[in-house]
């Protein structure tokens, strides 16, 4: 966390109200977002007890399980989980443009560009928290290797249909939401604490209600008191005002309410199976039907206020401008989605539990390099962030008092300027290294050569000036001049290519198992670490 961050926080503690971080939205808000607010039971992450969702504030679709610990009832919500959100991923899979991506040529090996299908969106899903984020991912874990009865009909317990496929494309939302800088899924409250700061800690801003009490705080308010009674308040019955749905519950409605309204649908279901006759049939599951819209309400009363909270907190981000990189990363996002749902169509299996070691390397690698290039363009993007690079000594900006023409030595010299910068910065400058400022969207590389007698910077211009004996217009500082430089780079390089992975070397796990190096019936177990990864509780709602 920057200096900035911290004087904000110290500004939102003092003032009582929540301080800006960024001047604009460092992330992709969709036209059309789809929003999940899933609920759990107590004590089982796996067991779903209910969610609203949808792309309508003021219509979402009530979901609920009765009995979760009853696998059929889970089995119908997933089902119904499924026809709300497949349609709403697959309504963004045919609309594509053309694109352009470098390819090994498989003959030759060597770099080429091709012509492929780019989707032109791609669904957003945007949960209340960051463990809205674990369930999304836990959900597409345990749903994503189930069998259907097409597919196995000797299954002891087949899935519906769309189930598995669910399961691949919340596994997909899972894992990219783990790259920094993607949007595909979104929690809230990551969302709003990284556009505003306020007096409380990274764990307490988890709750959605207390973020935004301290964001939407009235004048002559205390967010801190705000915070305090979303937090605590309590109605006459003992039961939470802001109820936090993020998705567990809290233990007085879990005590007071749904478990005896659970218990009374477990026992009108009892009962309406044990009944004798038609007509106490009819009247047992007019009981039952009773129980079930009980617990649908309790549901409702626990989601639609987090429900109401997610779309105030649209309503906040939306109020700042868009970052001129984030259109770069919604690009990477579209890619991305575009790719899964190419390997959806070719039939491929589902993500394995455990990455090989190729694809666990590439998985780290890319997160490291997005991460720095998400740090870059955020500064670049925003003079706020910039701030705290600033008097981090990573960057700094002045005045230009000085611009002297030279050339570099050799058979064909290249105009190498020096430009002289007056800096009330104090950047970590050594001789020789570089520093860089955005041209035109790209990055110009100087040399940091000495400092003046009065304190001034003087810099070597290196690249970004033509190819002629003299720099083309405007790619030289002119006297005069206010600029932003940076010691850190703008665009973060590929690492070493790693091999593929059927050319694993042994000292890391050796090529995937293949059906040609299964070992046959008969042939003695494989030593405890070549073993697969056994099948978890995790695995399994």
């Amino acid at each position: 966390m920057s200096l900035i961050d911290n004087l904000a926080r110290l500004d939102a503690a003092t003032t009582g109200r929540a301080q800006p971080r960024a001047t604009v939205r460092h992330r992709h808000l969709s036209q059309r977002p789809l929003v999940f607010v899933p609920l759990i039971t107590a004590g089982e992450a796996g067991a779903p007890l209910g969610a609203l969702i949808g792309t309508e504030r003021t219509s979402p679709r009530l979901l609920t399980v009765a009995q979760p610990r009853d696998r059929d009832l889970r089995f119908a919500f997933l089902s119904r989980l499924a026809e709300i959100l497949l349609p709403y991923v697959e309504s963004y899979a045919d609309d594509v443009e053309p694109a352009e991506r470098t390819e090994a040529d498989p003959e030759t090996g060597k770099r080429v560009k091709v012509e492929v299908e780019l989707c032109a969106d791609a669904p957003q899903l945007i949960v209340p928290s960051r463990t809205g984020i674990e369930f999304v991912r836990l959900l597409g874990r345990s749903m994503r290797f189930r069998r259907t009865a097409e597919q196995d009909p000797d299954a002891p317990y087949p899935a519906p249909p769309r189930v598995p496929l669910l399961g691949r494309w919340l596994t997909h939302y899972g894992e990219r939401s783990r790259v920094p800088g993607s949007s595909l899924l979104l929690a809230m409250t990551d969302l709003l604490s990284r556009h505003w700061a306020t007096g409380q800690s990274s764990l307490e801003e988890q709750h959605l209600g207390a973020l935004l009490a301290w964001i939407e705080a009235p004048e002559g308010t205390s967010g801190a008191d705000a915070a305090l009674r979303a937090e605590l308040a309590r109605d006459a019955d003992g039961q939470l005002l802001c109820p936090p749905a993020g998705p567990a519950t809290d233990p007085a409605f879990d005590n007071q309410l749904l478990a005896p309204a659970i218990e009374r649908h477990d026992r009108a279901r009892t009962a309406l199976a044990a009944a004798a006759d038609g007509v106490e049939a009819d009247a047992l599951l007019a009981s039952l039907g009773a129980a079930e819209r009980e617990i649908d309400a309790l549901v409702a009363s626990r989601t639609r206020p987090t429900w109401d909270a997610v779309w105030r907190g649209l309503d906040a981000l939306c109020t700042l401008p868009e970052a001129p990189h984030t259109v770069d990363r919604w690009r990477g996002d579209r890619w991305s989605f575009t790719g899964h749902r190419d390997r959806v169509a070719a039939g491929e299996p589902p993500q394995p539990r455990v990455d090989d070691a190729v694809t666990a390397a590439n998985k780290l690698a890319t997160r490291e390099r997005e991460q720095a290039r998400l740090d870059a363009q955020e500064a670049l993007d925003d003079p706020l962030v910039m701030a705290g690079r600033r008097l981090a000594g990573e960057a700094f900006a002045g005045e230009v008092t000085d611009v002297v023409m030279a050339y570099s030595e050799g058979r064909a010299p290249r105009p190498r300027p020096l430009v002289t910068v007056r800096t009330p910065d104090r950047p970590q400058l050594d001789e020789g290294v570089k520093a860089y400022r955005s041209l035109a969207g790209k990055p110009q590389s100087f040399q940091f050569v000495t400092h003046t007698p009065d304190g001034a910077l003087v810099l070597r211009l290196l690249d970004k000036m033509g190819r002629g004996k003299e720099p083309e217009p405007g790619s030289v500082p002119e006297v005069g001049d206010h600029v932003c430089w940076t010691l850190f780079e703008h665009e973060q390089r590929g690492g070493p290519r790693l091999p593929d992975p059927e050319d694993t070397p042994w000292t890391h796990g050796g090529p995937p198992e293949t059906a040609a190096t299964t070992p046959a019936v008969g042939t003695p177990p494989a030593p405890v670490g070549d073993r697969p990864d056994p099948v978890t509780a995790e695995d399994i709602l």
